[in-house]
């Protein structure tokens, strides 16, 4: 029931990874790897981190964070596979081959996660990728696109239940905030950015978390509202100010809090 708040999320990130070496290099470095040199395995393997999640969050269309998605570690797997598959006569760079490996496994990833059935095979569409196995883009694009959805709804799903279980320790439950809620846009900007400055006051939200409750005295010496005020929409205002605080994107973008 709690999901039906949620409408829609639009995030940009960019990551970066670093310029590439020289081919010869590479080779070089490849070849040493290959002769058992663990330490420069790990090594080269760290440093390309950036590059790998780079090239993770191009396929997927979104920003990769290494710590928590596992398509990271899906395309880090593959890496170090292209780099035990590698071989300079292919008369191709190093990175080009890693990026055709990283692709596959996580094409082989979306697939196994959605278990794709009864789909209408476009074999008109298929194409050689570099590596001269059939891929098909419109396949490929439905099942990255049913995987960000499902991916979505789950994430959805675990910030919702999180939120509430915060809100529990205040006594508040969830639906409560509906009838909470404001009827006016503007009345609900004014608790917007009191509870935002709430949230950006270190020493105000120390109080709040540790005492669970509104530090009603000392939010009057920073906003132009009546104690009244702050009484009436006490729950709303914590809930806010929670928001503001944790790690809640799906929640800030529902309600439309304008920085």
């Amino acid at each position: 029931m709690l999901l039906v708040l949620f409408k829609k999320f639009l995030g940009k990130n960019e990551t970066h990874g670093k310029d590439e070496p020289q081919a010869s290099s590479l080779e070089v470095t490849i070849h040493q790897i290959q002769s058992g040199d663990l330490r420069l395995r790990n090594q080269f393997i760290a440093d390309y981190q950036p590059y790998v999640a780079k090239v993770t969050s191009r396929f997927c269309k979104r920003f990769i964070d290494p710590a928590r998605d596992d398509e990271f570690s899906i395309a880090l797997a593959a890496f170090n596979e292209a780099i035990n598959q590698y071989s300079s006569v292919m008369g191709r760079s190093f990175l080009g081959f890693a990026e055709t490996v990283i692709r596959r496994r996580l094409i082989d990833f979306i697939r196994k996660e959605q278990r794709f059935k009864g789909q209408i095979p476009y074999s008109s569409f298929d194409q050689e990728d570099d590596e001269e196995n059939l891929m098909n883009p419109i396949e490929v694009h439905q099942a990255i696109e049913a995987y960000e959805k499902q991916k979505g709804l789950e994430e959805r799903r675990s910030e919702i239940i999180d939120f509430n279980r915060c809100l529990s320790d205040f006594e508040i439950n969830f639906s409560e905030l509906t009838d909470a809620s404001p009827k006016h846009d503007d009345s609900r900007q004014m608790l917007f950015g009191i509870g935002r400055t709430l949230a950006q006051d270190a020493e105000l939200m120390r109080t709040l978390l540790t005492k669970r409750q509104l530090p009603i005295k000392e939010l009057l010496e920073q906003v132009q509202v009546s104690r009244k005020t702050l009484e009436r929409n006490r729950k709303y205002i914590i809930a806010i100010a929670l928001i503001y605080n944790g790690p809640y994107p799906y929640l800030r973008d529902y309600l439309h809090i304008r920085e």
